[in-house]
């Protein structure tokens, strides 16, 4: 879970919006096409904990994707498998190990404003996970998407214990289906090829 990023704000706009699909898929392709080179494997990290309703939103969104099965993108972080603060650099280490130069489309719960709960945000440059619990954690991602699933500020663990599951699942199938749409449609394509670095 981390702090929502502020700065050069691209996209944030509330789940139950109703061009939130086409909206949000285009904002995935825009910041793709815009950073990542055609040589670049497609790596989605899904930050979170499954012990956590409000954290919850990484390891959902990545169980969600794994149903698509698409050879065109590699998954870390799913419900059986979640990629969270104890493992998250060991992770960063694998996938560094595993691709060459990997894009990573980083993933992850935050909390907000009162008035932002239920946004989902989709921008370039990196994520910080734990920074809206006060943990140091690695940055990571070459774009991120975010849902602000709660009410930052004042006993974080809490509320993010607190938060609906059903606001959780809701954006994680948002953000898997648009992911995936943006993944599998833009111009190219570039199969997510295991190369390990010695």
């Amino acid at each position: 879970m981390n702090l929502p990023f502020s700065k050069n704000q691209l996209f944030q706009k509330a789940y139950q919006a109703a061009d939130i699909h086409s909206s949000l898929t285009n904002q995935i392709t825009h910041l793709i096409n815009g950073t990542r080179k055609n040589s670049q494997s497609l790596v989605v990290v899904c930050i979170g904990s499954d012990r956590s309703t409000g954290d919850a939103l990484g390891p959902l969104t990545g169980t969600a994707l794994q149903q698509y099965k698409s050879s065109n993108f590699k998954i870390y972080g799913t419900l059986k498998d979640p990629v969270h603060a104890l493992n998250l650099a060991d992770t960063i280490n694998e996938i560094n190990d595993s691709y060459r130069h990997p894009f990573i489309i980083a993933i992850d719960a935050c909390l907000g404003k009162t008035t932002s709960v239920g946004n989902i945000q989709a921008n370039a440059g990196p994520i910080y996970p734990g920074a809206g619990v006060n943990k140091k954690l690695p940055p990571i991602g070459d774009v991120h998407i975010t849902g602000i699933v709660n009410v930052g500020g004042f006993m974080e663990y809490i509320v993010l214990q607190n938060t609906r599951l059903f606001l959780v699942q809701e954006m994680a199938h948002i953000i898997s289906a648009c992911l995936y749409r943006s993944l599998t449609t833009m111009t190219y394509q570039h199969p997510a090829v295991n190369i390990t670095i010695r």
